[in-house]
């Protein structure tokens, strides 16, 4: 069964471009051009993935991001002409799992949703991960340190399970890009340090102490103090 894309974009000419690549992808797709009519469009279908522009009428797409966020973990895949570093941010602080600047290459694109959704394409384990305070469900995809809840979005989660499944390893940046970004970043270099600030931020938000930790012209590594 082919997977199905809701496309959240209010350029006509870009839409159109969009779903007719992704058909002949053989994907599924909806396109609707309004964040009001993204959410509803969202209830009614289930996507199994959302690509979403910024900038729509009434509604935003950073607002139309925190509220599908609330309720699914399904792979978000931001397409903007914002390219400024705070407007990348924004999109993934927002809960997006990717930020795709336009002018885009399609064919990059292309290979960015097929990484989204082979992330979500295997049943999970059940298995509990734990290293110090810290819990991983990974057939409930949750994360606890301590007793607190610890909340985050599908990318966080998917780098933090790699560093459980490898604790007190260093996993270098061509590791970790393998692994969870499954292509070549390019100049968007900066990613995992914006991710790692993402999880180290939630994981000692109740003041616990830091677990990963930078090895410097090396990587990153899970480990006590």
């Amino acid at each position: 069964m082919s997977a199905y894309i809701l496309i959240i974009e209010d350029d006509p000419a870009i839409g159109k471009l969009l779903r007719r690549a992704l058909i002949l992808e053989g994907y599924e797709t909806s396109l609707v051009a309004s964040g009001s009519e993204a959410l509803q469009t969202f209830q009614d279908t289930q996507p199994d993935l959302i690509i979403l522009d910024l900038m729509l009428p009434g509604m935003d797409g950073i607002e139309v991001c925190k509220r599908i966020r609330e309720e699914s973990s399904l792979p978000i895949l931001i397409l903007t002409a914002r390219d400024q570093v705070d407007d990348r941010v924004l999109g993934l602080d927002s809960g997006a799992d990717d930020y795709v600047t336009k002018p885009f290459d399609i064919d990059e694109l292309l290979a960015r949703i097929r990484a989204q959704l082979r992330r979500t394409e295997h049943a999970p384990e059940n298995l509990q991960l734990e290293f110090a305070d810290l819990v991983v469900d990974t057939a409930a995809r949750a994360v606890h340190r301590g007793e607190r809840e610890v909340e985050l979005t599908a990318r966080e989660y998917d780098l933090l399970e790699l560093f459980m499944r490898h604790p007190n390893q260093v996993l270098t940046r061509a590791q970790i890009y393998d692994e969870i970004w499954d292509y070549d970043f390019g100049g968007e270099s900066n990613i995992i340090e914006v991710y790692i600030r993402y999880l180290r931020t939630k994981l000692e938000a109740g003041g616990e102490p830091r677990l990963i930790y930078t090895k410097r012209g090396a990587g990153y590594i899970l480990r006590k103090a």
